[in-house]
């Protein structure tokens, strides 16, 4: 069966911890930042943001919404514009992959995603002297000039497929294949799963009416879904997607 991996994420139950940002850094071998970046010039695949309705006092009211590639499955802008053939949408996932061995730093990608979801290496990798050796052996370190993103775990999906194949069967099992900010999640405010399957959890999650997607109106029809029953958390998510300025970090 072909696969439309996404996510939904429940904002009603994000704390805006950090914790899948972590979990997302050690997984990837994502390298501390030198001294000298900006939150422009970072890379955080999965960044937490926060929001507020910008009231005072007892109105105020705060939450936090994660942001990370939303995985277009309609025209991906990234995929249009790249004249090196370095982003692709796997056929057998859904997923936008990222190929560092192709890129050439043009940042075309990056101009073009709406959410504004890519980060560019500015700087060759580094690590406190030892954190080397707790790097994540699946997953290759990527080299100054090149852009980067979630690819919602691939390697694990690698994993997942060879289990299955020493087990016999042609689908993997799902639980054999979770990205490590949803593990990591202590609230599982993320819910990930195949949304190619009507049955999946994901799925019915993704279609219940407190579901939404970030600027859905631009038709790239994301697989990044998220959740809230806060009318207000919608409607400054979607502004806030396009204006990453009005936004604070964790």
């Amino acid at each position: 069966m072909i696969a439309r991996y996404g996510m939904v994420i429940d904002l009603d139950r994000c704390t805006g911890c950090g914790a899948c940002m972590i979990a997302c850094a050690a997984e990837n071998n994502v390298p501390p930042e030198p001294p000298r970046a900006t939150p422009r010039t970072g890379i955080t695949p999965m960044l937490v943001r926060a929001l507020s309705n910008g009231r005072d006092g007892a109105d105020r009211r705060e939450a936090f919404i994660p942001i990370t590639c939303m995985q277009c499955e309609n025209e991906t802008p990234c995929v249009a514009v790249c004249p090196q053939q370095a982003v692709e949408v796997d056929k057998s996932t859904g997923i936008v992959m990222q190929i560092p061995q192709r890129c050439l730093g043009c940042r075309y990608c990056m101009t073009a995603c709406p959410y504004h979801a890519r980060y560019f290496n500015w700087w060759d990798p580094q690590w406190p002297p030892g954190m080397e050796k707790s790097l994540n052996p699946g997953v290759s370190v990527r080299m100054r000039g090149v852009v980067e993103k979630c690819n919602l775990c691939h390697t694990r999906f690698h994993g997942a497929e060879e289990k299955a194949a020493v087990a016999g069967r042609k689908e993997i099992d799902p639980a054999d294949y979770i990205p490590a900010c949803v593990e990591a999640c202590p609230t599982g405010a993320i819910l990930f799963g195949n949304l190619a399957d009507p049955n999946d959890p994901v799925t019915l999650a993704a279609h219940s009416p407190d579901s939404f997607r970030l600027l859905e109106r631009i038709g790239t029809e994301p697989k990044i879904h998220y959740k809230t029953t806060q009318d207000w958390i919608r409607a400054l998510a979607d502004k806030n997607a396009n204006h990453p300025t009005e936004a604070q970090h964790v």
